[in-house]
């Protein structure tokens, strides 16, 4: 199984030690 963790960062594009609000405006985005 794909280790979705990684797969997660990597499919919105951001650093593995992004911040909740880096994610945040990475996933509104897509």
């Amino acid at each position: 199984m794909a280790d979705t963790k990684r797969d997660y960062y990597e499919v919105l594009g951001v650093e593995k030690n992004a911040t909740a609000e880096e994610i945040k405006k990475a996933y509104r985005k897509k």
